[in-house]
C-alpha cells in the first residue's frame, strides 16, 4: 500500500490552485480585452438610433400590439406578453447608453419611463392582471410618442 505523504499532497492542491488562479485569470483578460474596465462599460453596438429602434423596439412592440389587443387565454399567450413587456423594459435600459446631443434630461426620463411601465406591464402580465396589463402597455406608448414628439419631430407614432 502507498502512504500519502501529507507536504506532497498539500503541495500539489496548492500548485493546482494556483494553476487555475493563472488560467482563470488569463482568460477573464482575454475576454475582456486589453482595456477591461472600457470594455465592460455599456457601450452601444449599434449607435444609429433610427436602426436600434427599427430591429430592437419595432418587432418586439408590433408583436406586443398583437398579444395585448384582447384578453389572453391561455398561458401561452401571458407569456409572449411577458416577453416583450421584459424585453421593452430592459430596452429602456438600453436607451439610457444612446444619449443624444441636445436634451440628455429629457431622454433620460423617457428612457426610465419605458423601463417603468414596462417593468409594470411584465409584473401585471406575472398576474395575469390583463386591467393592469393594458394600463401599463398604454401608459409606456403614452410615454413612447411622447418622445418621439420630442426627439423625432413628432413622427414614429404609436397606437395601442
Amino acid at each position: 500500500m502507498h502512504r500519502i505523504n501529507r507536504k506532497s499532497l498539500f503541495g500539489s492542491i496548492v500548485l493546482l490552485g494556483l494553476g487555475t488562479a493563472l488560467v482563470w485569470s488569463h482568460s477573464t483578460q482575454t475576454l475582456a480585452g486589453p482595456d477591461s474596465k472600457k470594455s465592460q462599460a455599456g457601450v452601444p453596438v449599434e449607435p444609429d438610433m433610427h436602426e436600434f429602434m427599427e430591429y430592437v423596439f419595432q418587432p418586439t412592440y408590433k408583436r406586443l400590439k398583437q398579444s395585448i389587443a384582447a384578453e389572453p387565454e391561455n398561458r401561452k399567450a401571458w407569456k409572449s406578453i411577458k416577453s416583450d413587456a421584459l424585453i421593452l423594459a430592459e430596452g429602456g435600459n438600453l436607451l439610457l447608453l444612446h444619449k443624444p446631443k441636445d436634451n440628455g434630461t429629457s431622454w433620460n426620463t423617457h428612457s426610465v419611463n419605458v423601463r417603468k411601465e414596462g417593468g409594470l406591464l411584465y409584473e401585471a402580465a406575472k398576474a395575469r392582471d390583463f386591467k393592469v396589463a393594458r394600463k401599463h402597455y398604454e401608459a409606456m406608448l403614452n410615454n413612447c410618442n411622447a418622445c418621439h414628439q420630442d426627439f423625432a419631430d413628432g413622427e414614429h407614432q404609436l397606437a395601442p
